[in-house]
């Protein structure tokens, strides 16, 4: 069966620069790297193929050799063996390390180099007051931590990793297919360069133990669900000694009893009785800072909306401070009392002869009501 070209494969031209090649191939990985795809054995395959393709490209001699000879220069008997010959041996961590480690290589630089620690993700449940207000916070995380009695190194205490005999300390061996040398990962020390001979018990020469740490965090005002605040270093501890990886603590706000935040702005529903809404008069409304007192016009609606500015919440990117819209629901009274009910019925005796006029929606509606019936009529 022929193979793809591998500039076919990565999507580039045959004048690619080697920082379009590794920017090409990053992108592939990420969409087909087992670790994400949940063994899904067509992807692998396609991730396979994205790697040898990459493993070619990205290095000058084989890159030349493809380029003058195509596939038949990696064939048995002219310098390579295809997946068989070199391209699978490495693990998809040593290639991730190289893309996303950090820092290139050079070509006979050694390969030793321990992994950073992964990043963490915290969810931490907030108050919509500690959210507004902000606050200091101590969180507890379970994680990786440096061991202690090795020092993170991954050797007993007093002893120390050897170099690798294999590979020298480089990391890589060289196997020769024809005309040409190949590069693999060492499968002695598995591209650290090194070797731990005697590990230390604590951590059985990982370099770091499971433990959960009690840390700090400072909430700024005005942090809203989703948000991150990033603890550097506080992620996992890395293997051997490597550096730990960062901690972000994602904010998720809680439902409130009386207020709904939209971004900076806050709602809340205010009952008010049916005098109050007729006659007029002040009232007093919450806010996340105390009681302020509200003036309620004469003849209000049930769902009128009040504006107070600069109630709301202050921005966390800004100085902006969003407001405080109070919706008037008017309460209908409840629980009436014979007298209170006889009143009620003599005001609306009073207020039978001019319906129209003191309730004009009322009216109105029912009249559109009629109209609508008699045009179904005719």
């Amino acid at each position: 069966m022929s193979k793809r070209d591998y500039y076919e494969i990565l999507a580039v031209n045959k004048n690619a620069t080697g920082k379009e090649i590794k920017k090409a191939y990053k992108r592939l990985a990420m969409k087909y790297h087992p670790d994400r795809t949940q063994g899904d054995k067509e992807k692998e395959e396609q991730f396979k193929e994205v790697k040898e393709a990459y493993e070619v490209l990205n290095d000058e001699q084989k890159r030349g050799a493809y380029d003058q000879y195509g596939h038949a220069a990696f064939e048995h008997g002219q310098g390579g063996g295809g997946q068989g010959g070199g391209f699978g041996g490495g693990s998809f961590d040593d290639i991730f390390g190289d893309i996303f480690g950090g820092g290139g290589r050079g070509r006979g630089q050694s390969q030793s180099r321990a992994r950073r620690g992964s990043d963490l993700r915290y969810n931490l449940d907030l108050t919509l007051e500690e959210a507004v207000k902000g606050k200091t916070l101590e969180i507890q995380v379970p994680t990786y931590v440096s061991c202690d009695p090795c020092d993170g190194s991954g050797a007993k205490k007093g002893t120390s990793a050897k170099t690798c005999s294999t590979c020298h300390g480089h990391g890589q061996v060289q196997m020769r297919q024809g005309l040409f040398a190949v590069q693999q990962t060492c499968p002695t020390c598995s591209g650290k360069g090194k070797v731990i001979v005697n590990p230390c018990p604590s951590c059985r020469g990982q370099g770091r133990v499971e433990k959960t740490k009690t840390l700090s965090v400072k909430i700024p005002p005005g942090v809203d669900t989703g948000d991150r605040i990033r603890l550097s270093g506080e992620g996992e501890a890395g293997e051997h000694g490597a550096p730990a990886g960062d901690l972000y603590v994602q904010a998720e706000v809680k439902d409130h009893a009386i207020f709904v935040r939209d971004e900076n702005n806050l709602y809340c529903d205010v009952p008010i009785s049916f005098t109050t809404a007729a006659l007029g008069g002040d009232i007093e409304v919450p806010t996340l800072e105390g009681k302020v007192k509200l003036k309620i016009p004469k003849e209000s609606q049930t769902g009128k909306v009040f504006r107070l500015r600069g109630k709301g919440v202050k921005s966390v990117r800004s100085s902006f401070t969003g407001d405080l819209m109070c919706k008037v629901v008017i309460e209908t009274p409840v629980s009436l009392s014979g007298d209170q009910a006889d009143l009620l019925r003599q005001f609306e005796e009073k207020m039978g002869k001019s319906s129209s006029k003191h309730r004009p929606k009322e009216t109105g509606f029912f009249d559109g009501v009629k109209n609508f019936f008699d045009d179904l009529k005719s």
